[in-house]
């Protein structure tokens, strides 16, 4: 490497904020309370920062809608929420979609992420920059964190398609309960009724 290159290199590398550089050891989950000037929506999988693209109008529609559809479902005793991050481990700080809050849960407004025992139910809306991460790590992490219900959704002809998990007890992973094109109808983690069809269609 010439002296020049190696001058740009430090330039370039000095203009960087310094959570572009992470620890040794990886950060860890209290570092997303600290790290001064990150992104919205910044999680931590396993040790390392990951940063969201901007989302397609899909993305938006589907989760403004099932929220309201959760909400409006949903036992008194339980809480919607969506762009918060739940603690899985000392270096796991997902951001799910949408999470389902069990009673337990703290409602102090300055919290600032969630514990994997307050979640019953966790959702992600597939985009197609985090595929592999929403299909194979997240739902793994979220199982080993105990979280009893996740769903993944994916956009199939313009319209969700909702693919259905709970948390097997004897093995700790997931099994598959169904797949739903049209119409949600489930009794668990709460009788729940939703059409499908309307989601990918709202425009607010």
């Amino acid at each position: 490497m010439t002296a020049e290159a190696v001058i740009l290199k430090m330039e370039s590398s000095s203009s960087l904020p310094d959570w572009a550089f992470p620890p040794p050891q990886g950060y860890v989950a209290e570092d997303l309370d600290h790290i001064p000037d990150l992104p919205a929506h910044t999680e931590l999988i396993d040790g390392s920062l990951v940063f969201v693209s901007p989302q397609q109008r899909f993305h938006h529609n589907v989760i403004f809608g099932l929220h309201q559809a959760l909400a409006d479902a949903a036992l008194d005793h339980l809480q919607v929420c969506q762009e918060m991050t739940v603690k899985l481990g000392p270096k796991q700080r997902p951001e799910p979609d949408l999470i389902v809050l069990g009673p337990e849960a703290p409602s102090d407004e300055a919290v600032t992420c969630y514990q994997a025992k307050d979640v019953i139910l966790a959702v992600e809306v597939v985009s197609p920059d985090s595929e592999e991460r929403d299909r194979k790590r997240k739902p793994t992490l979220y199982a080993e964190a105990g979280i009893p219900h996740f769903w993944r959704i994916e956009k199939a002809s313009a319209l969700p398609v909702v693919y259905v998990y709970e948390l097997d007890p004897a093995t700790g992973t997931y099994i598959g309960t169904g797949v739903h094109h049209d119409r949600l109808k489930l009794t668990v983690p709460f009788d729940i009724d939703i059409d499908l069809t309307a989601l990918g269609r709202r425009r607010k």
